[in-house]
């Protein structure tokens, strides 16, 4: 956002700044069965902050051999470009990842991990393209959102970024000593800048609980102070510059945002968007240990939150970002919703599978059967005591119906399998 901000300001000035952009073709390497764009005129920008340990980023890691990414988020530019909201997605995220193409001649085989580990998987033979490809399949297939552009920036460009603008106040409430993010940091306010920066945004296990949703408020509100201070000091053209080569020497993007020209494009199309109402929030998640007691590493997307926040950003509605925070201080764990899979699909063990996987999501299974009849619908039945349970599973299974049943039996959701049903979100 500060690099767009800036570089409509700077464009008329500064072309030769164009070659420094990286670009990716990575439309021909996503795949077919994308979500539509519901919403025309509105943009999907997928954000990835990349530590590939290649180059000049090796000293922070050893014995990775594939590109990395810590931290993902997803910009949504509205049609009116009157708002815009960010969204950030834990690393740690338990998702389906897709089949994609690894860059080697392979695929790799479906399944459920960490969602960073997409740009791992598409970065297997260190193409930023493939990487870019199967992050965007994977959070395209678990948001149900179109993206529309991609760009991704490293360590040393975040590094060469804060330093032109001499540095960012940050106040941490107690000392931080990580070695593995390379910090010490006594309490109190203080102006950091090249690797002291770095590692105030890297740093995970030495401050607060250690997880990543921590690592990721801290980055938020660095990114505000650093949004807000390039305002105020990228007056001078020495100045702007700095930080513009810093950051484009950094930058890939797809093919269609390559470039100083598109860039400032979309930057004089959301210049007018007022500070209020750009807003930073967090996909809505848990700890999957509540679920699943022996993953103590990783969260869960929380529904029917995340479903409904997925779907206003496709309907191009702005996010009411208090009542999502305070819709989502109660959570309905999937281990505490009872499900009974009835096949009405008319294919023979579909709702075996069905239960499987809802099995393998945390869900309760409490039986599975044959419906009395095949049904073209998905539906999900309930008594009046389980609207919510029968909610937030009905939120997992995209296009499915939700509808009380004064004959269903207490305590139980009933969900028939039919012969529209695709997938488990």
């Amino acid at each position: 956002m500060v690099l767009i901000g800036v570089s409509g300001a700077a464009a008329w000035i500064y072309q030769d700044l164009n070659g420094n952009i990286h670009s990716a073709d990575v439309d021909n390497k996503i795949g077919g069965g994308r979500p539509v764009n519901l919403s025309p005129g509105s943009k999907n920008i997928l954000v990835v902050g990349s530590d590939s340990r290649g180059g000049d980023n090796a000293k922070y890691g050893k014995g990775l051999t594939t590109m990395q990414s810590d931290t993902l988020m997803v910009l949504h530019v509205s049609a009116d470009r009157k708002w815009a909201t960010v969204v950030s997605l834990p690393r740690d995220s338990w998702v389906d990842i897709p089949s994609c193409d690894k860059g080697d001649g392979s695929k790799s085989a479906p399944h459920k991990f960490k969602i960073n580990e997409a740009f791992a998987i598409g970065g297997t033979s260190g193409e930023v393209s493939g990487a870019a490809a199967c992050t965007i399949r994977t959070v395209e297939q678990n948001t149900g959102l179109r993206m529309d552009h991609f760009m991704s920036v490293d360590f040393q460009g975040f590094k060469g970024m804060v330093n032109a603008l001499d540095g960012i106040e940050v106040c941490p409430e107690t000392a931080i000593h990580d070695e593995k993010a390379h910090l010490d940091l006594d309490a109190g306010c203080q102006t950091v800048k090249d690797e002291e920066a770095l590692g105030y945004v890297r740093t995970r296990y030495s401050v607060g609980d250690g997880s990543d949703l921590g690592r990721i408020g801290r980055q938020q509100e660095f990114m505000e102070a650093l949004a807000a201070k390039a305002q105020e000091k990228l007056t001078s053209p020495n100045a702007l510059y700095g930080f513009l080569d810093s950051a484009t020497k950094s930058l890939t993007t797809d093919k269609a945002l390559a470039g100083i020209k598109p860039l400032s494009g979309l930057a004089s199309e959301v210049k007018g968007i007022p500070t209020d109402r750009l807003t930073f929030l967090t996909v809505p998640n848990y700890a999957r240990e509540a679920d699943v007691p022996t993953d103590r590493a990783n969260v869960v997307w929380q529904y029917p939150q995340a479903a409904e926040l997925f779907a206003s950003l496709a309907k191009d509605t702005e996010v009411d970002k208090e009542k999502l925070e305070a819709d989502a201080k109660s959570p309905v764990y999937a281990h505490t919703v009872r499900v009974q899979v009835l096949n009405g699909s008319g294919t023979t063990g579909r709702g075996a599978k069905v239960a499987e996987t809802l099995r393998s999501a945390g869900f309760t299974i409490v039986g599975v059967g044959n419906a009395p009849e095949d049904t073209k619908k998905t539906t999900v039945g309930y008594p009046q005591d389980q609207a919510g349970p029968a909610e937030v599973l009905a939120s997992r299974l995209p296009g499915s119906v939700a509808r009380e049943d004064a004959g269903a039996a207490p305590g139980v959701v009933t969900l028939t399998v039919g012969k529209d049903f695709d997938a488990v979100r």
